[in-house]
């Protein structure tokens, strides 16, 4: 991980990289995720970036090797290449992962593709479904290949927690519940909302920052009380309603 305090400190520099590659071609360069967001901590976020070009530049992604190499030296991670007709054929499948990148982002240049997107409760329903039980499916098999080890425990959470943060945002959505800006507010909300502990999402994300670091009867009760929650989730989750209205 690089240096960078603020992450628009490197904006300037961005947007001459990748306008010095593409051009015209480059629609526009969106901040996304907890860099975008009160949850930011300097070394330790990750910096997620979205390159929207247009269609004849996505096929010549190769031009941006070396730029992209250079920024992930600096702690940049590489970035998600995509053109606005993806987007507009995605939302269907992926509403999950639109609403995640149109809560927290700011846009860096051009045009602001993700303001105006819209979703459908049932595709975001549907999806909600899916990732409840094939999260908790994944978990129970990424938690024994750990063998209750430190490290492996440690990265099983840095990996599956964001996507199930997401997920709570898409339910809390769903049941027309205002979203919170920041990571524990969400997770208090989904307690009241959801019926989900918030003590266990808490103690994950105290792991995941670093804030905790239980021995290793705290570790597996820690994941075990999580996936009991994951359980808990994907049964209800048939409740939220989907339909349009």
């Amino acid at each position: 991980m690089g240096n960078i305090k603020e992450p628009k400190d490197i904006f300037p520099d961005i947007i001459s990289d990748y306008q010095g590659i593409f051009g015209e071609d480059l629609i526009s360069i969106i901040l996304y995720g907890s860099a975008a967001g009160p949850d930011f901590r300097p070394g330790k976020s990750d910096i997620n970036l979205m390159i929207v070009l247009s269609e004849d530049a996505i096929d010549q992604l190769d031009r941006a090797f070396d730029v992209v190499a250079k920024w992930r030296k600096k702690g940049v991670a590489v970035p998600l290449f995509l053109t606005e007709g993806y987007v507009a054929t995605s939302l269907d499948v992926y509403p999950i992962e639109y609403l995640n990148f149109q809560r927290n982002y700011q846009l860096v240049f051009g045009k602001d593709i993700l303001k105006d997107l819209t979703f459908e409760n049932r595709f975001l329903r549907l999806q909600c479904e899916r990732e409840a039980k094939g999260k908790l499916l994944l978990l129970r098999e990424a938690f024994l290949e750990t063998a209750g080890k430190a490290e492996p425990l440690k990265a099983l959470v840095e990996q599956a927690l964001p996507a199930i943060m997401a997920l709570f945002e898409a339910l809390l959505y769903l049941k027309g519940v205002p979203l919170p800006d920041k990571k524990r507010e969400i997770i208090e909300a989904a307690s009241a909302s959801l019926g989900i502990d918030a003590a266990v999402f808490e103690s994950l994300l105290d792991m995941r920052e670093g804030r905790s670091k239980p021995n290793r009867e705290g570790r597996v009760n820690v994941i075990k009380a999580w996936l009991r929650e994951m359980r808990k989730l994907s049964k209800m989750v048939d409740a939220v309603g989907g339909e349009d209205g």
